[in-house]
């Protein structure tokens, strides 16, 4: 896998002042568009999208320092429509405009090239399941949110902490299926999963009864699905379980994440402070290749 992600890297490089389609990223990955982007925003820590255009404006503006171009035929190299959007994303980028750059030699920002290589940390075990799950539904309370990478989402907080207390009761004797009792539900994320993006969040459980007045259901169709568990200090045991799913599972497993809801069952401690989760992630199994 990691090998694959090699040559798609290389391809960007060869297509900087191309088009760059990331459904060939996929094709040369050997893998789908989706689980590309998801891997390769775990790994890099950042949407594919940016990378490129990171890479994209590291590689123009030392063409705009060398000179020997107008500063518009090295906008429109590298896909911009306008020396003005060409100008706003590089002073976005170096802090600076690419005219005042080539006037005074200022230092610009880098983003170096990628590659990635495997490397073995630790001696610790990820437990994990993979189970088949006929379709199923989500019920529960829903809101839209941003996406955040690390520390508490108040926004979830703020969302949780306002929901009616006898509601919530009612909607938890419902939890009728795996995992069983209130779950974490996010959905219809953004594909980048950049910082900020937004998603659909529910307070939920998972049951064959009808929706309650006020809630929201969410269809889920069969499919397979990779349950991970971890105990740990709250919210890092949970944030770093997710990123260890897709920086070390994935990469050595036959398996690719495949559209469809995030669901996350957490037990917290008295005072808060630690937490048992588990995690259920939709997979697919890779073609053989």
């Amino acid at each position: 896998m990691l090998e694959r992600l090699n040559q798609a890297m290389e391809h960007i490089e060869r297509h900087l002042d191309d088009s760059v389609d990331a459904v060939e990223l996929a094709r040369i990955a050997a893998t789908s568009e989706y689980h590309l982007r998801r891997m390769f925003s775990a790994l890099a820590g950042m949407p594919l999208s940016e990378y490129i255009r990171r890479r994209r404006l590291t590689v123009a503006g030392a063409e705009v320092l060398a000179g020997g171009e107008t500063l518009l035929e090295i906008a429109v190299r590298y896909g911009y429509g306008s020396g003005e959007a060409f100008a706003r994303a590089f002073r976005t980028m170096h802090g600076v405009g690419p005219g005042e750059a080539r006037r005074t030699g200022a230092a610009l920002v880098s983003q170096p090239r990628l590659t990635f290589r495997l490397t073995v940390e630790g001696s610790s075990s990820m437990h994990y399941r993979v189970v088949d799950r006929p379709a199923f539904t989500v019920t529960g309370f829903k809101t839209r949110i941003p996406l955040i990478h690390s520390g508490p989402n108040e926004a979830i907080i703020d969302f949780v902490r306002g929901l009616d207390k006898q509601a919530l009761e009612h909607l938890k004797k419902l939890s009728d299926q795996e995992p069983h009792g209130f779950v974490a539900v996010c959905d219809d994320l953004d594909p980048s999963r950049a910082e900020g993006t937004e998603l659909d969040y529910y307070h939920a459980v998972i049951t064959s009864s009808p929706a309650p007045e006020g809630t929201t259901p969410l269809p889920v169709p069969s499919g397979t699905w990779a349950v991970f568990t971890t105990s740990g200090p709250a919210p890092q045991a949970i944030q770093e379980l997710w990123r260890d799913v897709f920086t070390e599972w994935f990469p050595s497993n036959p398996y690719r994440s495949r559209p469809g809801p995030e669901i996350l069952r957490t037990e917290l401690s008295t005072d808060g402070t630690r937490a048992d989760a588990e995690l259920w992630l939709p997979v697919e199994r890779e073609a053989a290749h």
